[in-house]
């Protein structure tokens, strides 16, 4: 099968943990002996999140006293990708010795007019307590929202048309190769009237560009990874429960988060939808239990799923 796994930055950084390289570095490593397996059946494509680490990124650039002006978005997402790629291509390449595993910087074609730009959803950074994000806010012109128990900074989110670098990711794949790729969402890019790219400021979503490239790669599977076990239903209230199966037109009956939930449920339901193809969200140490239907919310055309045989 040809899988697209895209796994979410609290596998990076959970919450509570201090963003040292250290710290992320073990958490790689954790990550990779659950993907690895994956990646010794199958062709494999790993995104991932960058949300804590531009976060931080972000903060030094705009404390740096020897910078006239803070590094843009696109900048910043560049950043992370070299570095969590790097992190992920040696942890993979320490447990398939022999594999060739590939990481790459791309870029994602966005709308220049997207109505994202003026209505920032995207969370970023570092957990807050309430003061402490409403004084950073005052200082630094945040928008900061509420984010479970405590409170981030949010930026413009853009839909994601398309992975600029598909091509040479469905090169590499066909050679053999592990990819990693699409960090962060990829970097957020407009074509002007001239045909030129240009970086705009902005972060994209991972897993919906995930489910972009996913369907333009023709992938099987596209397996969204998060910190909770499956997705549930009436969440918060005492009729929660976790979703086994569902289609896409069940799933887009219910009403999740818009920064955290609901774009995973939005991709996952889109690849389905585009594609035929299965989609499943869960958690990072049920990764192999989720192809096999097992674990997590599976996302199909009819909602009946009997797991890879």
């Amino acid at each position: 099968m040809r899988i697209v796994v895209a796994l979410g930055g609290n596998a990076l950084l959970r919450r509570g943990q201090r963003p040292d390289a250290e710290v992320q570095e073990d958490n790689v490593r954790r990550a990779v002996a659950a993907l690895a397996p994956l990646a010794d059946q199958h062709e494999l494509v790993l995104t991932h999140g960058n949300g804590p680490q531009v976060g931080v990124l972000a903060m030094q650039s705009a404390s740096d006293p020897h910078l006239s002006t803070p590094y843009p978005f696109d900048v910043l997402g560049a950043q992370t990708q070299g570095m969590i790629g790097y992190w992920l291509l040696q942890a993979m390449q320490n447990r398939l010795p022999g594999r060739h595993v590939a990481a790459i910087i791309n870029q994602t074609l966005v709308g220049a007019a997207d109505p994202a730009f003026d209505d920032p959803t995207k969370f970023v950074g570092e957990v807050y307590d309430r003061d402490e994000a409403d004084r950073l806010a005052a200082e630094r012109g945040w928008t900061v929202r509420a984010d479970g128990s405590g409170w981030r900074r949010v930026v413009g989110s853009p839909h994601p048309l398309r992975v600029v670098e598909t091509p040479l990711i469905r090169l590499l794949l066909e050679s053999g190769a592990v990819v990693v790729c699409a960090g962060g969402g990829g970097v957020p890019v407009v074509r002007g009237d001239d045909g030129e790219l240009r970086g705009v400021e902005a972060v994209v979503d991972k897993d919906l560009t995930s489910a972009v490239l996913a369907e333009a790669l023709d992938a099987d599977a596209l397996l969204v990874l998060t910190d909770v076990s499956a997705v549930m239903r009436d969440f918060g209230t005492e009729r929660e429960a976790p979703i086994a199966r569902e289609t896409p037109s069940g799933l887009r009956s219910l009403t999740f988060p818009s920064g955290s939930m609901g774009p995973k449920v939005e991709a996952a339901c889109r690849f389905v939808e585009l594609t035929g193809g299965v989609a499943a969200i869960g958690a990072l140490e049920d990764v192999a239990e989720m192809l096999a239907g097992r674990a997590g919310t599976v996302v199909t055309p009819t909602g009946r799923y009997d797991g890879v045989r």
